[in-house]
């Protein structure tokens, strides 16, 4: 099967305006027509479903967008920080970045109730984002060794899950503890 033909210059602009009015929208809202959407971006309805099959096709890409913005942090943390204090950053932006999808929550809801594989490659993603800062951190000697991205991914995901008031405030305690536990033990170099 032929590779896509790349997008014309006014067609990426208008999916990149979609991306960008849905993002706003659900952010701002928790939820949007795709009508409210296509008005924000400055087109027509049938644009977006040009670019976009469904609704829950668009929440998904702008989820993926989100994820992978998050995940390309890793690399520009561990030049900014020691290695511990890059994975401490990291998992304070992992508790944001459940504040984000919980504004899309309801879409978000429907799109894990298809077949649609953007969790499990988002989960997959910021499993490997940990996976980088905890083998830094191992390799200075400032974290303990046997833990992987996906394990501390887990830890921190039934607190940031839950649909309570004050989850946020008892997430960021808990990105804490396992902050503390990851350097318990940890072997310093000499």
């Amino acid at each position: 099967m032929p590779s896509p033909r790349p997008l014309r210059a006014d067609a990426r602009r208008n999916r990149e305006a979609l991306l960008t009015a849905a993002r706003a929208a659900l952010l701002a809202d928790g939820d949007a027509y795709v009508e409210e959407i296509a008005r924000r971006a400055g087109v027509s309805v049938g644009t977006l479903y040009r670019h976009f099959d469904t609704r829950e096709a668009l929440v998904a890409e702008v989820y993926r967008q989100e994820v992978a913005e998050l995940c390309a942090t890793p690399t520009r943390l561990l030049a900014l920080h020691t290695p511990d204090e890059a994975l401490r950053t990291f998992l304070l932006l992992l508790v944001e970045h459940a504040a984000v999808g919980r504004g899309m929550g309801e879409v978000l809801e429907s799109i894990m109730a298809t077949d649609s594989p953007v969790f499990d490659d988002t989960r997959n993603e910021m499993a490997r984002a940990l996976d980088e800062l905890l083998t830094a951190g191992v390799a200075a000697g400032l974290l303990r060794s046997g833990i992987s991205g996906r394990i501390v991914l887990r830890a921190l995901g039934g607190i940031c899950g839950m649909r309570t008031t004050g989850w946020k405030e008892d997430a960021v305690h808990i990105a804490t503890l396992l902050y503390d536990g990851l350097r318990y033990g940890a072997t310093k170099h000499e």
